[in-house]
């Protein structure tokens, strides 16, 4: 069938094979941020409604979970924007146990919405947090994450602290430098005294490897991912840089992969339901969705053709994206 709030899975760095759930259909967040992936954001708020019913994203994981894919790592919830503005989160938190009461239920934030306490009760039935924190200094906050009016940077650091002192599972933290943008001296100097006070588990930090929002976007320097690197790189902390492939090795679709073929619409809807929400290349379709090679490059023809893809070049990787409707 034809997923709506079911993508992937696909290959993350930081956890592996991830089953994606989208918790907006649209893009719905509280920031705006100049290097986000899967576009511009339309709707900027931050009031939490049911954007996207708790029963419409269990009965298509359901029908996912009964056509007997390879089973992911874990499963994320993301999607097109912030999927903590959901206010059926526990609902799904709950539904998506009970389904796969064996894999780890993971969430992306950009945790402007947990400096609400219930939020942060929410999260505490989740089994790792991914929260971002690319700025301490308001306005490289405003710059680099272009958030909903009123949101501070330092109120967010606070939320994420209290949250930690509570929270049994894992928190990986995300800093993504943009040159020009959050790379300053004096924010990584704030930045090293918030993760000691934090204590994620671990902290990624990464710089752009993927099309952002804004052509003034542009990945930093190795030197300066490198200082912030060992400047952060404090126990009991382990500090990685993600690289966009990371982790794809682990696992291939092999002899079990699919060809598509003529009037194969549930291949090609996964892969197009993938661009939309990610930047990938081809391989990187082919081994986390079990399409062949081939396969992937018939679809990405056809979306070509037809003017429905962008395409950028890091290095030796092409990296294709759908292209937002409207």
């Amino acid at each position: 069938m034809g997923y709506k709030y079911v993508f992937g899975p696909v290959f993350s760095g930081r956890i592996g094979l991830s089953l994606g759930l989208d918790l907006l259909g649209k893009r719905i967040c509280s920031m705006d941020c100049v290097y986000c992936e899967v576009g511009a954001t339309d709707f900027l708020v931050s009031e939490r409604r049911p954007y996207v019913p708790a029963a419409a994203v269990l009965e298509e994981l359901a029908c996912w979970k009964q056509e007997g894919h390879l089973l992911p790592d874990v499963i994320t919830l993301g999607g097109l924007g912030e999927p903590t503005l959901n206010s059926d989160l526990p609902e799904i938190i709950s539904g998506v146990k009970k389904l796969f009461p064996s894999l780890p239920v993971a969430i992306l934030t950009n945790a402007t919405p947990m400096t609400d306490p219930e939020v942060r009760r929410e999260l505490l039935e989740a089994d790792i947090v991914l929260p971002s924190m690319d700025s301490l200094i308001a306005s490289e906050f405003r710059a680099v994450n272009r958030p909903f009016k009123g949101i501070d940077p330092e109120d967010v650091a606070k939320a994420l602290i209290e949250f930690r002192k509570e929270f049994k599972g894992k928190i990986f933290l995300e800093v993504l430098l943009s040159r020009g943008y959050n790379d300053s001296a004096e924010n990584l100097s704030k930045m090293k005294a918030f993760c000691l006070e934090l204590s994620p588990d671990r902290i990624d930090v990464v710089t752009l490897s993927r099309p952002g929002t804004l052509e003034t976007a542009a990945p930093v320097d190795t030197g300066t991912l490198d200082l912030w690197k060992k400047a952060l790189d404090t126990a009991p902390c382990t500090v990685r840089e993600c690289g966009p492939d990371e982790g794809a090795k682990e696992r291939t679709s092999s002899d079990t992969s699919v060809h598509v073929q003529d009037g194969d619409s549930a291949a090609f809807d996964r892969i197009q339901a993938s661009l939309m929400r990610r930047p990938q290349t081809a391989q990187q379709l082919s081994k986390a969705l079990e399409v062949s090679f081939d396969g992937v490059m018939q679809v990405i023809e056809k979306l070509e053709n037809s003017g429905k893809l962008t395409t950028r070049q890091t290095g030796d990787e092409i990296y294709y994206k759908l292209k937002p409707k409207g």
